[in-house]
């Protein structure tokens, strides 16, 4: 060994012993890389010392910074994976392999490689997840100096950094690496809008600078007086984020920059709490914009509560409070059990389910075939947004959160959906109804002879197969569609008291086809086709008595507001208990409710047989939404005076957005619950009170 070595200052944390063993690492790499440049002409040598002073950064054991300096030398040299076990061990060299490409394998094709470099590693990590720490280190540094590379290796590295690596250091806990990742990518797929992202939030920062001080300064001599020892920190949005929120949500960057963001650190979890009743005495919270990350931490075990406030410029304030150790954890995700780690001390919570997660890999890779499902599988973990599952033979199929059985059955063909009669889940039979989850096996039933159901259509979650059945329905036969009425109008009049369909007489017919103009058959007909709703027809045989001429008084039917898919509110008109209402029978669409002046339903109120007769039941089953404009004059927190008085009326706001008007006014616009009309005319009063505001109204089209 050479006795003049020097390591570099990150690696002080590390024992005397432990030091030899890195120097050792530190000049067999360095040996083995001699002559070997990178893209940008540094000595090769230079890319594992880097990364392993990443890893240093959180201060993990020698083994891990020994696999780091050592993680090239077999891909790249002619090191053998034995010569590294006699040299340094067989840890070592299991993290260095974990860690190591398999480019000297053929393959199919480049997708078929890098799935199994993916599946290699991915697997070695949940035997030991320093392996992923080795790679994410390997891919930070790499992504940190890929301006050397040509353009189209630069967009696949970016791509794959978005697709694979961001989210895997995101589901890890390491939140740092995450956003460095992501806002490297994002640089390099989109750089224009990088850079004008980049220049605005550059630009606003300085206009945002003494505001966020006042808000700082406020929240820590709040906590102060509340006895309260905390760290308060304006919070800034990493460029990715702020894109991302822009595009999804489709906001301008102003709308977007005009939160402020700010994170509280506090000594323990009690104190989390007594913060949190501490700013909201200080700023009043937005209703519904509160979430406990404490007493249901998030599955990469991150903990904090998370409160939007009310701020004192009328801007929205989000603040991250959480204890120290949920700010180490936030901060170094599962490194921080190396980081923080003493003697043998028990597994964290975070500890414990990262582990419970990769053990999950080494399960999906005994139901997987190849390499390409295994990392689609493994996509399942790292986009929560849409669900993957399986059909019996294996293949993949991926569809949006929400999906059914009957949507797998269509988007396996479209005669696998027309002719399902039921359907397997994970080896269980299940209805077709069941909302899939992600790793479900599915198995679909098919007879030649069966035929779409109408009722799918309440169930269906995608575009495709709601179209597949309507179009069935629409050629299914005529006694198919007669036979299938008869037995959803038999269930209506048992569900109402009544007998069976075929029970009924023919007088009961009779009054029914000569006031709708339609034959009992073509009435059983568009039951079976949905263009009639059968609990309808059924009420209206039940009110006509067949031993006299005259219709039985019958009383309307009550809208307790949670009848669900077959009865719905309007949009156009939203009423609320207290209005005057109508039902409109739709075809599809089942009962929609109206207000007696809506402008949908004028065209409909001569033909009984597109509305029903409806009411307010006096015991209602939820709050309904309405939505206001209230117009008021620019002044400071009138939004917080005017969101305070809805609160203390008892009403929840689910929205709100603003537009100036031209002078001195701004309209505020909010969507919030209440129980009747009469709550909405004792909140509108309240509101009218506010010597700020101007006008008010409700706004129903």
């Amino acid at each position: 060994m050479e006795a003049n070595l020097t390591l570099p200052e990150s690696f002080s944390y590390l024992k005397e012993a432990d030091l030899d063993l890195l120097k050792l690492a530190y000049q067999f790499s360095e040996r083995a890389h001699a002559g070997q440049y990178r893209k940008d002409g540094a000595p090769y040598f230079t890319h594992p010392l880097a990364v392993a002073e990443l890893l240093a950064g959180w201060h993990l054991d020698v083994q891990t910074l020994m696999a780091a300096l050592l993680h090239d030398v077999v891909e790249d040299t002619g090191v053998r994976h034995a010569d590294i076990v006699e040299r340094f061990g067989k840890q070592v060299a299991t993290l260095v392999d974990g860690v190591t490409k398999l480019d000297k394998i053929q393959f199919e094709s480049k997708a078929e490689a890098q799935a199994e470099n993916f599946r290699k590693m991915l697997l070695a990590m949940a035997r030991d997840v320093r392996v992923i720490l080795v790679k994410l280190a390997d891919r930070l540094h790499n992504m940190r100096t890929l301006d050397a590379m040509r353009p189209e290796q630069i967009h696949r590295i970016a791509q794959e950094t978005l697709e694979i690596y961001a989210p895997i250091a995101n589901r890890l806990g390491l939140n740092k690496v995450y956003q460095e990742l992501e806002d490297i990518a994002f640089l390099h797929l989109h750089p224009n809008r990088y850079r004008v992202i980049e220049k605005a939030v550059k630009a606003a920062k300085g206009n945002r600078k003494e505001v966020v001080e006042k808000i700082r300064a406020a929240i820590e001599q709040k906590l102060a007086g509340c006895h309260i020892n905390a760290l308060v920190k304006g919070r800034e949005k990493h460029l990715n984020s702020i894109y991302r929120k822009m595009h999804d949500k489709h906001l301008s960057f102003s709308e977007v920059f005009d939160i402020y963001g700010f994170r509280v650190v506090v000594e323990d979890i009690p104190n989390c709490y007594l913060t949190l009743g501490a700013l909201h005495g200080l700023y009043k919270p937005i209703p519904g914009k509160f979430k406990d990350y404490i007493a249901i931490p998030k599955p990469n075990g991150y903990q904090s509560l998370h409160t939007t406030l009310f701020g004192p410029f009328g801007a929205p304030l989000e603040v991250q409070i959480r204890s120290q150790d949920m700010h180490r954890i936030a901060e170094a995700g599962v490194a921080s059990h190396w980081l923080y780690k003493t003697g043998d001390a028990p597994l964290s919570d975070v500890q414990r389910k990262t582990h419970q997660w990769l053990q999950s890999l080494l399960d999906i890779q005994a139901d997987s075939r190849d390499s390409t499902e295994f990392l689609e599988h493994i996509k399942v973990d790292l986009f929560p947004d849409e669900v993957y599952v399986f059909t019996p033979k294996g293949r993949i199929i991926a569809l949006p959160r929400g999906a059914t059985a009957v949507d797998f059955a269509y988007s396996v063909h479209t005669d696998v959906g027309n002719h399902c009669v039921g359907g397997k889940i994970n080896g269980e039979f299940m209805p077709l109804s069941t909302p899939l989850r992600n790793g479900d096996r599915v198995e679909i039933l098919t007879s030649e002879s069966a035929r779409p159901n109408p009722a799918w259509a309440h169930f269906a979650h995608t575009g495709k197969a709601r179209a597949h059945i309507r179009s069935a329905l629409k050629k299914t036969h005529r006694h198919e569609s007669i036979s299938l009425g008869e037995q959803l109008l038999g269930q209506a009049l048992r569900a109402l008291g009544g007998e069976d369909a075929a029970t009924l007489s023919n007088a009961q017919w009779e009054k029914l086809a000569k006031e709708s103009g339609r034959h009992h058959e073509d009435t059983l007909s568009d039951i079976g086709l949905g263009k009639k709703l059968a609990f309808v027809v059924a009420r209206q045989l039940l009110s006509r008595d067949s031993d006299q001429t005259t219709r039985r008084p019958h009383g309307p039917m009550l809208i307790r507001g949670a009848e669900g898919v077959a009865v719905r509110l309007g949009k156009c008109c939203h009423p609320i208990p207290g209005d005057p209402i109508i039902g409109q029978i739709k075809k599809e669409q089942g009962l929609v409710i109206h207000t007696h002046d809506c402008p949908q339903v004028r065209n409909y109120r001569a033909d009984p047989d597109r509305w029903v007769d409806v009411a307010w039941a006096t015991e209602l089953e939820k709050l309904f939404d309405v939505s206001i404009r209230v117009t008021v004059a620019n002044q400071r927190g009138v939004l917080a005076k005017v969101a305070a008085s809805i609160s203390n009326e008892g009403s929840d706001i689910d929205n709100v957005h603003m537009e100036e008007e031209t002078g001195n006014y701004t309209n505020l616009f909010f969507t919030v619950k209440v129980q009747n009309r009469l709550h909405l005319a004792r909140l509108m009063r309240d509101l009218r009170s506010l010597p700020e505001v101007v006008r008010i109204q409700r706004l129903k089209n």
